[in-house]
């Protein structure tokens, strides 16, 4: 994971406070949405921080983080497809790693994976055709 990205999440934690501080004195609700944002955000960069590695994978199957900082183990024959999402939307192209588990998908960006997806579809691929089964 780029360490850009958590620091410009608490960047943007601490922007929201500063602003709150300086146009919204006196609405109360101005200072609670602020601070449930400000909270949102740190929350989100502190996970980044504390749990950057969102996919791993060996012999026996792929663990992967879920929620905060929850690992979930799947094994190999559970696995039912690894590929890549490729979408264009408004001139910006999107591509995420899927692997879907039949009865869950779970769906991994460039930054949460720290290489291309479709170099990390291939590596598991590559291992999950090698696992014993």
């Amino acid at each position: 994971m780029k360490p850009v990205l958590p620091i410009t999440k608490l960047l943007g934690a601490i922007a929201v406070v500063v602003l709150v501080l300086a146009f919204g004195r006196r609405d109360p609700v101005q200072w609670v949405i602020a601070a449930g944002v400000a909270v949102a955000l740190a929350g989100w960069a502190a996970r980044d921080l504390i749990a950057p590695v969102r996919l791993s994978a060996d012999t026996s199957g792929i663990t992967m983080l879920t929620g905060f900082a929850h690992r979930h183990h799947v094994a190999w024959p559970q696995v039912e497809r690894v590929r890549v999402d490729s979408r264009d939307r408004r001139g910006l192209r999107s591509r995420l790693l899927e692997i879907d588990t039949g009865d869950s998908l779970h769906l991994f960006s460039t930054n949460e994976l720290g290489a291309e997806p479709e170099e990390v579809a291939d590596a598991l691929n590559a291992l999950r055709s090698n696992a014993p089964l």
